[in-house]
């Protein structure tokens, strides 16, 4: 057991001295540093991961500790901080290399990072022991990924699609392919890549293409061109498994007549040694790109490649939501990983920047001009920034907390508890992921913003930070998208159940603090979060009944009421970081008074600066269909493209 002997011997006294260490080398350079008093906030003071792990019998909660999940985390903050934060802008420079159809070469010092992280056992940690993990809660992942991310979001890549990748597998496969493929993805040794869509279809994958036809010995010959496939080539490790759509010669037309197949690399022999040859996986080119350079984007041509069917036939776009469901929650920590560097970044400048001086009179006359952090339209920036990253961390907590539950449940044979956590999260994920990604933009946007014009230059880091989260707002389904899945998947087609469902518990919180004598600031921010989850209902209703006349109308409110559930949901989280940072400040807590301080500044900050931006989201919500709708496409523009 790799990562549970590297915590032999650490204790209280050496987990201390590492932090130190961490501090001074912090304070020594400007990169990035691993928020670790604000992930043991979370931790332990508003979720209590120690008394949910503690409940955890089937997923080994009794052996996260919180001396091992200290351990944990303070081990993969020094990786992120001293081996993959120095890795972050040499790999935006030097990229990814096309040196065949069957070589890519990955930016230096990626192969050998993966290598030295791997040896630790990290990636298996949370998968089951039976292919060779660790079987602990699955949340230990999801505090891992988040530094790893934000010291170097390509990098990351990697090993997260191999996640989404085994996660398909194990639930869908069958036991022979699951003995013969997990083992090695669980180990490290191989990764994992999703091949959805094509040159034609875009999201649209009812019209996949690719062919699968039958070879007569239970295996399958795959033929086709898949594009935008994320990490589809590399030289870090010697063999990759591709989950591929494809159609079978019978297949109906459109979604239900898609397949799932498992494609090697390399096929591989029943005692897993490698085939001398490659199995017709083949990389036509990798894409060039506004951002995330340190990944390689390929297009792949299957070209007679054997796979293996992956479940029941025409049943593979249900089987690959597992895998999309998991890299929508993964691109979500990327809106609030990249805004945690772009944060830091932000801070650390405008603490050292000086120019013009207070409107309010000079505040260090005997320097030649006030600090950056002392104009208001600043402050209001890096506030915006530390309020939507902190508060968007706390979200993906609580899905982490429903994730743990949800393969607790799996594994102690509940099949309706499962499903009840699976539907929640189901509704969750598509706030999570088109909120964060958006604001996680807007937040690397205030980050060039805050450096003025030294923020446009690529030496200073910013712009890489702004260029890269740009794709989270299109990958695994554009905002559009996940806005038409929310309003009109989980909200009306299941008839008001899940939104319902969500506002009772939100409102249930929020009147505990009401009546629970909190004081009077949180007290009307309880106020605020009622009357908003209150409002969220009725907008529901009201976007419901517009519907019923004309089901444009869904699309036409789909983005704006996204937006606004994400602003009310980090309201709700504030509201309950706030709650404990009282409490903690009252009673005292294990981090500092100022600390708990600063986290209810931040939170009347949030709901007096950030949060009114609802108001203008409802009038469009609700704008008349013709008012969008009326207008000829010929209109459009009478100077060029007339048609």
């Amino acid at each position: 057991d790799k990562m549970l002997r590297k915590s032999g011997g650490i204790g209280a006294t050496g987990l201390r001295a590492v932090r130190s260490v961490r501090a001074v080398q912090a304070g020594a350079r400007r990169s990035y540093t691993a928020p670790i008093k604000d992930m043991r906030f979370l931790r332990d003071e508003v979720f209590d991961f120690p008394g949910h792990y503690a409940s955890l019998k089937f997923c080994n909660g009794d052996q996260a500790t919180p001396d091992m999940v200290d351990m944990v985390i303070d081990e993969n903050a020094k990786f992120a901080e001293n081996v993959l934060a120095p890795l972050n802008d040499v790999a935006d420079a030097e990229g990814c290399t096309y040196i065949d159809q069957n070589t890519i070469q990955t930016p230096k010092g990626f192969k050998e990072a993966y290598s030295k992280w791997n040896e630790g056992g990290w990636f298996g940690m949370t998968l089951p022991e039976q292919y060779g993990g660790q079987g602990l809660p699955p949340s230990l992942y999801m505090f891992v990924g988040e530094m790893l991310a934000t010291a170097n979001f390509t990098w990351t890549m990697f090993p997260g699609l191999s996640q989404g990748a085994f996660n398909t597998i194990a639930l869908h496969a069958s036991p022979e392919l699951k003995d013969k493929f997990l083992p090695p993805l669980v180990s490290g040794e191989w990764t994992g890549t999703m091949c959805l869509t094509e040159p034609h279809c875009g999201s649209d994958l009812a019209q996949v293409s690719t062919k699968a036809t039958p070879l007569g010995d239970g295996s399958y010959s795959i033929s086709g061109t898949k594009i935008f496939i994320s990490c589809g080539e590399h030289d870090m490790v010697p063999n990759i498994v591709h989950c591929v759509l494809a159609r079978l010669p019978d297949a109906p037309p459109g979604i239900k007549g898609i397949s799932l197949f498992l494609v090697p690399k390399i096929q591989v022999a029943d005692d897993l040694t490698l085939a001398s040859s490659f199995n017709g996986c083949n990389i036509g080119r990798i894409e060039d790109k506004l951002g995330c350079h340190g990944s390689p984007t390929c297009e792949i041509n299957f070209e007679n490649a054997v796979g293996f069917l992956i479940g029941e036939p025409n049943k593979g776009m249900r089987q690959m939501f597992t895998f999309i469901n998991t890299s929508r929650l993964g691109t979500a920590m990327m809106g609030v990983s990249l805004a945690e560097l772009s944060w830091q970044n932000s801070l650390w400048y405008a603490k050292d920047r000086r120019a013009m001086r207070s409107l309010s009179g000079a505040k260090e006359p005997e320097k030649a001009a006030d600090l950056l952090m002392v104009h208001p339209s600043v402050r209001r920036m890096l506030l915006t920034q530390k309020a939507i990253t902190e508060g968007g961390r706390s979200m993906l907590y609580e899905c982490a907390v429903l994730h743990d539950k949800m393969i607790e449940a799996r594994l102690s044979d509940k099949p309706k508890l499962e499903q009840e956590i699976d539907d929640r999260m189901g509704f969750l994920t598509p706030i999570l992921k088109g909120f964060l990604t958006e604001v996680g933009t807007e937040v690397a946007n205030i980050g060039v913003q805050v450096y003025g014009g030294h923020g446009y230059i690529k030496s200073n880091k910013q712009e890489q930070i702004l260029r890269d989260v740009r794709i989270s707002t299109v990958w695994e389904g554009t905002t559009q998208i996940q806005a038409l899945d929310l309003l009109g998947r989980k909200v009306l087609l299941q008839k008001m159940k899940p939104i319902n469902e969500h506002c009772s518990q939100v409102a249930k919180f929020a009147w505990g603090v009401l009546t629970g004598g909190k004081g009077k600031r949180v007290q009307k921010h309880a106020m605020v979060v009622l009357y908003k989850t209150l409002e969220w209902l009725v907008l529901s209703y009201r976007i419901g009944y517009g519907a019923a006349k004309d089901k444009d109308f869904v699309g036409a409110a789909s983005v704006e009421y996204l937006m606004y559930s994400g602003y009310v949901s980090l309201a709700y989280h504030w509201l309950k970081m706030e709650v404990a940072a009282e409490k903690s400040l009252a009673e005292g807590g294990q981090l500092e008074p100022g600390f708990y301080a600063a986290k209810i500044e931040t939170s009347h900050f949030y709901f007096e600066n950030v949060l009114p931006r609802t108001r203008g989201l409802i009038p469009v919500m609700l704008a008349p269909l013709d008012s969008l709708m009326a207008m000829p496409s010929a209109s459009f523009s009478f100077d060029h493209n007339t048609k």
